[in-house]
């Protein structure tokens, strides 16, 4: 899984990844400070894997994780190249979701690019240069379909029609991700061409301290203007997140949270939004050796969770042995679960539940 966070110039995108990766991306008061996309691979949280640690005792714990990486600002005209468009876009293209930072903070000792604070017009901005390059993209998918369009073809008739619809809709101002297709008919044509606004959209609201436990005007303007996108909001303050990331301890860290009225920190709820942003979903393995978290894909079935394993897995496929997290963690060790009887055998049509804990039964 690769999310990319975006954003116009200066609006907290490397401090946020900094936070996220504990890396230490480059971050200043200027645009353009970010040129080549960082990198970082973050893991994603899960007190599951804290429950199945106590309980097996393993020699390593291996937890599910994303690629997040910072992509440089977006200035108008990008979609044409201005500023570091072409690489921008072209970062973006790269990636499974988006992560889109706005600044919905007042602070003039930080710098706009726009020279104010208006995060619906940045939302707005961004928005359009990726419309642009989507509308680029599909007027020259049909003009190439021209020359074998007469063919009358079947196949190049349909692909005509929906990058048709596709381009009408963007002209409307249109996400391609707000539009509805078959599964087939997306699986083959427009899946393929890796548009921009197709991307599901995590908007991360970048707020002051005082605004970090309950939002703000700014969060609530853009909650309304994405009502009808089908994207995703949170709001956290990166000033806080980067003060949390310095902490080395546990307990310091929660009474900073305390203070703050927050339950937990901005980096964990963006982590797991951008989880399920991506329609993921985990399961254990749980032995002497490791217990580890697996990503899926929400309603896969156990042959397609065995392959994320190993793909012999999936080839000679017997059968799931399945225990439902909350029984692992009420009895205490698989053993117990046996005798209570509660061990599922699962065949090949198991729809695999979020913290299942399976052992997988092959032969090649």
């Amino acid at each position: 899984m690769k999310a990319g966070i975006v954003g116009l110039p200066n609006v907290g995108k490397s401090t946020l990844f900094n936070c996220l990766t504990n890396a230490k991306a480059q971050s200043a008061n200027f645009p353009f400070c970010t040129i080549e996309p960082n990198i970082g691979i973050v893991n994603v949280p899960d007190k599951r894997l804290e429950i199945l640690e106590s309980i097996v005792n393993p020699e390593k714990v291996i937890p599910a994780t994303i690629e997040i990486l910072d992509i440089a600002g977006l200035v108008k005209g990008a979609s044409k190249g201005e500023g570091l468009g072409n690489q921008f876009l072209s970062n973006i293209r790269e990636t499974d979701a988006i992560i889109h930072v706005l600044r919905c903070f007042d602070n003039d000792k930080i710098i706009h690019v726009e020279g104010s604070i208006d995060p619906i017009r940045d939302k707005e901005t961004i928005d359009m240069e990726l419309k642009l390059k989507d509308l680029e993209t599909v007027e020259k998918k049909i003009e190439r379909l021209k020359r074998v369009i007469k063919t009358g073809e079947k196949n190049v008739v349909k692909e005509n029609d929906i990058l048709v619809e596709i381009k009408s809709s963007i002209e409307k101002s249109k996400n391609v991700r707000e539009l509805v297709f078959t599964e087939e008919d997306y699986i083959q044509f427009v899946k393929p061409l890796q548009l921009l606004t197709d991307k599901p959209v995590l908007y991360v609201c970048n707020v002051d301290e005082l605004s970090a436990s309950k939002g703000n005007d700014y969060v609530d303007k853009i909650k309304k203007l994405i009502s009808n996108e089908n994207s995703n909001l949170i709001y956290l303050s990166v000033g806080i997140e980067a003060e949390i990331s310095e902490f080395d301890n546990f307990d310091e860290k929660k009474i900073f949270l305390d203070d703050l009225g927050l339950k937990e920190s901005g980096s964990i709820k963006l982590i797991q939004s951008t989880y399920e942003l991506l329609n993921r979903q985990t399961f254990f393995t749980a032995g002497k050796k490791e217990v580890r978290a697996w990503t899926i894909n929400r309603n896969d079935k156990a042959p397609k969770a065995a392959s994320v394993i190993h793909s012999d897995f999936e080839k000679g496929f017997i059968c799931a042995e399945v225990i439902n997290f909350s029984d692992f963690k009420k009895f205490g060790s698989e053993i117990k679960v046996k005798e209570a009887g509660k061990m599922k055998i699962e065949g090949k049509d198991y729809q695999v539940n979020d913290g299942d804990v399976i052992h997988f039964r092959f032969n090649v």
